[in-house]
Formats: structure tokens, C-alpha cells, sequence
């Protein structure tokens, strides 16, 4: 015997459908296995759609150990390698635990954020931003931990 769905869960079963296929392609998969293999990111204040993206792939990038892909986020130009290998060392081992992202001030084309990280307890301020293209990415400059309080 099935289930009988109720009309809510109808709804959602569908409008999650119509969403998928909208956002589909190779961009929505990838973000959805990264969303299922990664801690998800605890958010406060009010993230535009691009800054939180931004900062949950800084994260992943991080968790991951991906330098190349930190280095991708760059908007200042310029040889971010070795920022982005600061960031790993600094950050990559915790950002495999819980991450909370503070998003201040309003997020249309630059905000301010503060990552805090539970494992080593040390928060880091950073500037996610639109950069080239219009797309946005993080001003990575080496990264200066800060002991929690």
C-alpha cells in the first residue's frame, strides 16, 4: 500500500522538481554533492545569494584541501596561490567541522563576513565581493586567525 501525500507535501515534491530543472546542469549537481559530502555552513545576518555562495565554496575549498580552487575565488588578481596555500594551513582541517558564517552589513555587491571555526576556535574576517565578470569571489590575502573568545 502506498503512502497517501498530503497537499503540502505535494506541493513541495513538485516545486522541488520545477527547481531542479530550472537550476539543472553540470553547476546544480556540483553544488549538491558538495552540499552532501561537506558540514553544513550555520549562517547569520543576511547573505545575498552570491555571498553566501561564495563563502560556502571558500569553505568546501578549504575542507577539501583544494588550493587551486581557493586560489579561483581570488577577485584581487594577481598570483593567490600562496594566500590560498596560507588559508589551507591555517584552516583546512577545521573547516571539515562545524563553520559558522557571520554575514554583516548588506550583501548586494561586497559584504564582510566572519568565519568562526569550532574545532581550533579561531575566527577569520574576510571581504566577499563581485569581481570581473560579475561574478563573486573573496579578497585573499593570508590569513590572520584570531583566538575566540
Amino acid at each position: 500500500m502506498r503512502p497517501k501525500l498530503t497537499g503540502a507535501a505535494v506541493v513541495t515534491l513538485a516545486l522541488s522538481a520545477v527547481l531542479t530543472a530550472c537550476a539543472g546542469g553540470r553547476d546544480s549537481a556540483d553544488y549538491q554533492t558538495d552540499y552532501a559530502n561537506h558540514p553544513p555552513l550555520r549562517v547569520t545576518g543576511h547573505p545575498s545569494t552570491g555571498s553566501l555562495e561564495t563563502v560556502q565554496k571558500l569553505v568546501w575549498r578549504l575542507a577539501d584541501g583544494d588550493a587551486d580552487a581557493v586560489a579561483a575565488l581570488n577577485t584581487e588578481g594577481g598570483d593567490a596561490g600562496p594566500a590560498a596555500r596560507a588559508w589551507i594551513r591555517a584552516y583546512g582541517k577545521a573547516a571539515r567541522d562545524e563553520v559558522s558564517a557571520d554575514f554583516r552589513d548588506e550583501g548586494s555587491v561586497r559584504q564582510d563576513v566572519v568565519l568562526r571555526f569550532s574545532g581550533p576556535r579561531r575566527t577569520q574576517e574576510l571581504t566577499v565581493r563581485i569581481g570581473k565578470g560579475d561574478a563573486w569571489g573573496v579578497v585573499l590575502s593570508g590569513p590572520e586567525p584570531r583566538r575566540q573568545p
